[in-house]
């Protein structure tokens, strides 16, 4: 047997980055909480300016010896060359975004994406006179007419969030590198078991470590993966000087997570899609959206592009959304009402559509035309965990009827 082969997924979840601890021989890597380190004048110096690959831990805003194994293992399962992590999903976006871009840059934005990241371009990025032209990135014709000559980053979600519409990740990549610009994808909601948005052609991917990767809802982080080169330069600015760094605890919590990532998103996987068939043939749901079922509008491109279709479905009902919120609080057992995904208990909300256009997107036209789509007057979004999925149906049934 060839001892070449490259290792599979499942074990470089396991071992990349998790050397035995020479000093303790522990099996699990060890919690370094320390905030500072002693180094060698000669190997490090005072100013992050000086960092460089061989930079020993001096400080934890630059780097901690928890962190960096994590940066490590993500790195590695999304096929990039480093990793850099933060405090939080949104820490990492606004890092990437303000460390990359500057005043008289254009970023070209999918029109629905994280609520946080939409009010960011549309409240913040203005004022550092950073231009931004929003658009259905599930629409390649309106995306490459977004692009200006000034565009320097095209920022996509896939699936996005809240709707699970997908992106052509190598089409758009194209777009972006015709016209000398960078493509980063959120690829929170597919995991890197889904999509490797960088071995289709994008410059860097994000993902929300609090969510599918941290697996159990009890640690925030972020991160960021891509070329060396443009990471260091992140670290070095937007990192060290916004001061966004990851708690070396919620590294080794994100960490031990990953260990799990593979066996997990399968479970999540089969069991939402359990769940949205049931839902498709429920009498009292108009409409079910989850990329795993014929009937996603781009089912044909979640075949091609995702080898999982994760744990995220939104639905319609036939009846008034936010009277059967309000029953779905009340009479839910094995659903939490609650925002967040990724976690081992299964999650749902409302978002009704008027509300989510005044707080996070300003869609008119054809891109709301899309949106209602998939979303109508309003979907419940739903995060599949890893309870019994007739179970989950039992409980969504008992919940949707008035009585």
């Amino acid at each position: 047997m060839s001892t070449n082969r490259k290792k599979a997924f499942s074990t470089r979840s396991i071992h990349t980055g998790e050397p035995t601890d020479p000093a303790t021989q522990a099996v699990e890597p060890s919690l370094v909480l320390s905030t500072n380190f002693v180094f060698n004048p000669d190997e490090a110096g005072f100013s992050a300016e000086t960092l460089s690959d061989k930079t020993p831990n001096v400080y934890a805003r630059w780097s901690t010896p928890n962190v960096r194994a994590l940066e490590e293992k993500l790195a590695d399962l999304e096929e990039g060359e480093d990793a850099l992590c933060f405090a939080s999903g949104m820490a990492a976006i606004s890092a990437l975004i303000l460390g990359t871009l500057h005043s008289g840059d254009h970023l070209v934005l999918s029109d629905v994406c994280y609520a946080g990241v939409s009010e960011l371009a549309r409240n913040t990025l203005p004022g550092f006179g950073i231009e931004v032209t929003t658009a259905n990135f599930s629409d390649l014709e309106a995306v490459a007419a977004a692009v200006k000559s000034n565009t320097k980053l095209l920022w996509a979600e896939s699936p996005c969030n809240p709707i699970l519409r997908l992106t052509d990740i190598a089409a758009v990549a194209e777009i972006a590198h015709n016209a000398g610009a960078q493509l980063g994808v959120d690829s929170t909601m597919a995991t890197p078991v889904a999509t490797r948005p960088l071995t289709l052609g994008a410059d860097l991917v994000a993902h929300s470590l609090t969510k599918y990767l941290n697996g159990h809802g009890d640690a925030l982080g972020g991160a960021i993966i891509g070329r060396k080169e443009a990471l260091g330069k992140l670290r070095q600015g937007a990192l060290i000087h916004f001061g966004g760094a990851l708690s070396p605890f919620n590294a080794w919590l994100i960490r031990r997570g990953l260990h799990t990532l593979e066996v997990r998103m399968k479970a999540h996987q089969e069991k939402a899609l359990h769940v949205a068939s049931y839902l498709e043939s429920h009498a009292a749901i108009k409409r079910v959206i989850y990329p795993g079922l014929a009937s996603h509008p781009q089912y044909a491109l979640a075949q091609r592009q995702m080898s999982n279709a994760s744990g995220m479905l939104t639905f319609q009902t036939k009846e008034d959304g936010v009277e059967v919120a309000r029953r779905f609080y009340r009479k839910l057992q094995d659903f939490t009402y609650a925002v967040s995904l990724g976690k081992q208990r299964s999650l749902l909300f409302y978002i009704p559509t008027e509300d989510i256009l005044k707080s996070s997107f300003s869609l008119e036209g054809a891109a709301l035309d899309s949106y209602k789509d998939f979303a109508g007057e309003g979907i419940f979004r739903v995060s599949i965990g890893l309870e019994d999925a007739e179970d989950l149906c039992v409980d969504l049934d008992q919940a949707l009827r008035k009585d």
